[in-house]
This record gives structure tokens, C-alpha cells and sequence, in this order.
């Protein structure tokens, strides 16, 4: 299982290094859209299996609208003709409108509302949560802000894991995920402001900030990173699976790997455009 997960995330890793490095905004949007799909298939899998079905192609679509709204190069391409300003509360409020309005018509009308309310739960804390990170890359040091996220997650991720494993021996939440423990928290903190060293030296990848902000910004980003993956913890334990999918051997499913990342660049958002 450790070789697995090794393989899987190295391949993982340099995949999205190439993308943010090369890709520009175009790039990371395509990601971020493919990857938010993806997860938010497995979430309505999971959904389907245990409490009946929700409007799967539906919350596909509104993920993936909901995350490429959010990139300044596709916003440029309609502001000529369409108040930019508008197009999020346009599609918040036809998610809502238009969802309503498909459960009215569907033929199964029974537990109508709680498919709707599994298909919004799946398109706001995949699609709106995930494009917090497609608007981090349209900011000033964007590029650098969103290799801040993922150096964070994937290291305070790591630590957290190998410190737990090895002197983790008191539980933070054993009704949710036994194996995290408080030793493994505070290894993945110390993991984070590690690696917060890379964004405060101009060798690598300088933010404008002090090393002090550097440093909380990446402990608030370990912090809110692994809240993610235990909120992923207790959604599975509620559906009753252990993965969210199989596409990532070792890890489980895409949403087993990005649950780190949705409220990491949530926090490092607005962080950086009340802050920077």
C-alpha cells in the first residue's frame, strides 16, 4: 500500500507542478475543472449508493460552471457584452432555480428534496470551495500563491501522517477517523512552516510578505487542510464507504486527494486579497 501510494503520488505531484509552472491560468483552470468533475462523480456515487439518487449530471455541469466562473481569462472574454460583476450570482441562482425546478418535473418524486439538497451539498463544497483556487491564480503572485497551497497540503499532509503513524497517541476525533491523532496535527503544522521557507526567499517562490505572514499563512493553510480531509472523513463515515473512488491506487478517489486543498485555498484566498 506504501508503494502505491508513493508511485500514485509522485506521478500525482508532477503532473500538477508541470501544469501550475507551464500552464498559466488556462492551464490550472482545465485542471481544476477536470479534477473538481471527477470528485464530484465520486461525491454523487457515494450519494447514489446510500441516499438514493441526486441530480448527478446536473451538479456536473454546475461544478464545472462554477469553477471556470472563476478564471479572469474566460471573465475578459464576456465582460465586453456581460457585467462580469454578474456572473456569480447568476449561476448561484440558477443552481438553485433550476435544480428546484428539476426535481419538480423528474418522474421519482419521492425523497425529491433530499436529492436536491445532496446535489447542492455536491456542487458548493466541490465546485464553489475547489474555484476558490482558479481565483487565487488570477491575483497578483497568483502562480506562487497557489504552489503555497499545494506545498502545504501535500507536506502537512505527509508529516502528519508519518508522525502520527510513529508517536501518534492521543486521538483528536475517534468518532470520524480514529487514525488521526494530536502528535499527527501538530507534525503536519511543523511541516508547513518547513516548507513556508520556500515563499519568503527569493531563491524560490518570494511572496510579497514578511516571513511572520508567510508563516501563518501556511499554518492557517495546514490547519484548514487537514479539517478538509477530516470533513471528507466524516462524509464517507455518514455514506457508509471507505474511498471515495478507486482512480487513485493507494489513495482512494480524486476526492480522497484534493479534500486537503478545497478549504487550504479557501483560506489562502482571502487571506491574500484582504491581506496582500
Amino acid at each position: 500500500m506504501l508503494t502505491k501510494r508513493a508511485i500514485t503520488s509522485v506521478w500525482y505531484v508532477v503532473l500538477i507542478i508541470v501544469v501550475v509552472w507551464f500552464g498559466g491560468e488556462p492551464g490550472l483552470t482545465a485542471m481544476v475543472a477536470v479534477l473538481g468533475v471527477l470528485a464530484a462523480f465520486e461525491f454523487y456515487h457515494m450519494v447514489a449508493a446510500s441516499k438514493g439518487p441526486p441530480l448527478t449530471y446536473f451538479g456536473l455541469v454546475w461544478t464545472a460552471l462554477l469553477i471556470l466562473s472563476r478564471s479572469s481569462g474566460l471573465i475578459s472574454l464576456v465582460e465586453t457584452n456581460f457585467n462580469p460583476e454578474l456572473i456569480t450570482p447568476l449561476l448561484l441562482t440558477s443552481t438553485l432555480v433550476l435544480s428546484l425546478i428539476g426535481i419538480l418535473v423528474r418522474r421519482r418524486k419521492e425523497g425529491a428534496f433530499t436529492s436536491w439538497v445532496w446535489t447542492m451539498a455536491g456542487i458548493f463544497y466541490i465546485g464553489w470551495l475547489l474555484s476558490h483556487l482558479v481565483a487565487l491564480r488570477g491575483l497578483e503572485s497568483g502562480r506562487n500563491l497557489v504552489f503555497l497551497v499545494l506545498f502545504v497540503t501535500w507536506v502537512s499532509d505527509t508529516t502528519a501522517f508519518l508522525v502520527g503513524r510513529r508517536f501518534g497517541r492521543h486521538k483528536m476525533a475517534p468518532a470520524i477517523s480514529p487514525s488521526k491523532t494530536w502528535e499527527g496535527t501538530l507534525g503536519g503544522i511543523c511541516g508547513a512552516v518547513a516548507v513556508s521557507i520556500l515563499f519568503f526567499t527569493p531563491t524560490f517562490f518570494q511572496l510579497p510578505l514578511g516571513i511572520g505572514q508567510v508563516i501563518l499563512l501556511s499554518v492557517l493553510a495546514s490547519i484548514l487542510g487537514q479539517l478538509g480531509d477530516l470533513i471528507e472523513s466524516l462524509l464517507k463515515r455518514n455514506l457508509g464507504v471507505k474511498d471515495s473512488g478507486r482512480l487513485m491506487p493507494g489513495h482512494g478517489g480524486v476526492l480522497d486527494r484534493i479534500d486537503s486543498l478545497i478549504l487550504a485555498g479557501v483560506v489562502v484566498y482571502y487571506y491574500a486579497i484582504w491581506v496582500m
